[in-house]
Order: C-alpha cells, then sequence, then structure tokens
C-alpha cells in the first residue's frame, strides 16, 4: 500500500432540483482545476424556500484530494 497524503478543501455547490445534483454540480467545478479527487464528505445542507416550497438547494461538502509527489 502507498502512503498518502490529502488535503481538504470545502466547496459549496447549488441545484434548483436536488442535493444530490448540488453536490454533482460542486465537484464537477472543482474537477476542472482540483486534480486528484478521492471522496467527499457532506457538511451541511441548506434550502431556499419561496411561496412555501422548496426552490434551491445548497450543499457544502469537503472534498479529500491526494498531493503530488
Amino acid at each position: 500500500m502507498t502512503d498518502h497524503v490529502y488535503k481538504k478543501i470545502e466547496i459549496t455547490g447549488t441545484s434548483a432540483v436536488s442535493t444530490e445534483e448540488a453536490v454533482r454540480n460542486a465537484i464537477a467545478r472543482a474537477a476542472k482545476t482540483v486534480k486528484n479527487m478521492r471522496w467527499f464528505e457532506v457538511v451541511e445542507t441548506r434550502g431556499s424556500i419561496e411561496d412555501g416550497a422548496v426552490s434551491h438547494w445548497q450543499v457544502t461538502v469537503k472534498v479529500g484530494f491526494t498531493l503530488d509527489n
């Protein structure tokens, strides 16, 4: 087994559809600039309410990635 050193960042994704899509949006955007992502952890879920209904989701995730050698 190879030893790894990980770094964590915290990002927030949004979606008008679902929490799952908010996570996917956050990870997809981070993937454009962050290499070697390995895992994520949902740390907070929030949403907006309009006219008595959920109108938007916001999900904060911690993303772990390995550092380059």
